[in-house]
Formats: structure tokens, sequence, C-alpha cells
């Protein structure tokens, strides 16, 4: 089968899978053009409500295709660079679920979701310095914010991979879990992500990822939008509360 962008959608959850298990998920030149239009298209729905990234099989993603490096690197780096940018700007919240490695564009994939869940065993890396690229700015900075500055020396400088316990305690990865209870995890946690207020969610994503521009669109969002009036009408009659502002309009 060709490497490709599996996807699709279950209660409110769309979930995009990296399916290229010849080279351990490897993104060709191909995938790394699909993604930004899949995910605009995901982004549209009214009934996708989260979105989880993980990769087929055993692995996560070994990187970029090291074969669709030899023509062009700095084309294929730019590829990587826009869909690394379309996942970051996806306006609902994202999780990267990873089992086996996740290293190279992989990690730089996953450090665009908003969150990462991961396996037991997997291994994580950043690794351009073993082929003498300069990592993207935009990549390295969304790094930093994650690990702070020395680990993200260690990771660049070195190209070594870590595991998960060092992941965690450096901030790369949020919850680990054992194989046979990450499915359950994931698929708890995204059912509270759908529960939750789109307004809260889309709001705190843009504040989070440091953009000033928009505050007075949120406050007004915050003075006209339902969900804050349902939110406290459904917590003094003791229900759950029914959220229905979108960001798909």
């Amino acid at each position: 089968m060709e490497p490709e962008l599996l996807h699709g959608v279950i209660e409110e959850v769309a979930t995009v899978v990296l399916h290229h298990p010849a080279k351990r998920n490897a993104m060709t030149a191909a995938m790394w053009r699909a993604l930004p239009p899949l995910l605009d298209e995901l982004a549209a729905r009214k009934d996708v409500r989260a979105l989880v990234m993980t990769g087929a099989g055993g692995t996560f993603c070994a990187g970029a295709d090291i074969s669709t490096l030899r023509d062009s690197p700095a084309e294929a780096q730019e590829l990587a660079v826009r869909a690394e940018e379309a996942l970051a700007s996806f306006p609902k919240p994202t999780l990267a679920v990873v089992r086996g490695h996740c290293v190279g564009g992989g990690a730089q994939l996953a450090a665009a979701c908003d969150l990462r869940f991961a396996e037991e065993g997997a291994l994580f890396g950043v690794t351009p310095a073993k082929l003498g690229i300069v990592y993207p700015s935009s990549a390295t900075r969304r790094l930093v914010s994650l690990v702070g500055p020395a680990t993200a020396k260690y990771l660049l400088f070195s190209g070594e991979l870590i595991d998960t316990e060092r992941a965690l305690r450096t901030g790369l990865i949020d919850e680990v879990l054992p194989a046979a209870e990450l499915d359950a995890r994931v698929e708890e946690f995204t059912r509270t992500l759908t529960s939750r207020s789109q307004l809260t969610q889309a709001a705190a994503k843009e504040f989070a990822g440091g953009r000033t521009d928009r505050d007075a669109h949120w406050a007004t969002q915050s003075r006209t939008a339902p969900d804050p009036t349902e939110g406290v009408t459904a917590f003094l009659d003791r229900r759950e509360p029914r959220f229905t502002w979108t960001t798909s309009g």
C-alpha cells in the first residue's frame, strides 16, 4: 500500500493515522503535502471537536523519508514546516498518541499537537544534527516552549533518543501508559475533551500559544456566546452542560 494519511471520525473525535509501515511511518513529501488540506477539512466539520494523531502499527513516526530529502532538502523542510504549522493552528484540541519511535519529523508533528500521550517504551528524538540539517526556527521554538532550552539543546545537539521517563520529566509528553491501557485512556480523555466548552478551549489554545491580537475578540465572545450562561445554569441545576458554541461556525 502506498504511504498515506488515513483518517476517520468517531463520536466527535477525528483520528489521523500516519501510514507508511514499510518505513516505520516515515513522512514522504506527498504525506507532508496532504496534511494541511486534510486538517482544514476536519477543522471545518461541526462533528469534530478534537483530533488524535497516531501512527499505524507499533510506531508513531520515524521522521521524514530520507529518500525524499536527496533532491531538495530545503523544499522537503518547507513542506514539513507547513504541515507542522497547520497542525499547531488546528482550532480544536489535538492529541498525539505515541507508540514506538517518535523521531525527527515525527517529533516535530507530536510537538505541534496540544498534548502527547505515550506508551511505555516509546522513544523520542530530534535528529537533524545526524544529517547536517538546520532544524526549523518554528519547530525549535516550539520544542523550547515544551521542554526548556537545556533539554532542547540536549536533543538538538546530540540527536540522541530519550525514553518515556525522561520525556515525561522534561515535559515533552504529558502521560505515559502501559500498552494495554493506552487506547482506553485516550478514549476516556477525548470523551472528556468533547464534553467541554469549545469556547474555553479555543481561547485557551490561542492564549497559551502566545497570540496577543485577539484579546478583544475573546472578550466579546465571552459576553455574547451561550456557553458561559449554559455552564453556570447547568452547574446550579446539577446537570451536565450542553455547550453549543463552535469554532466551525
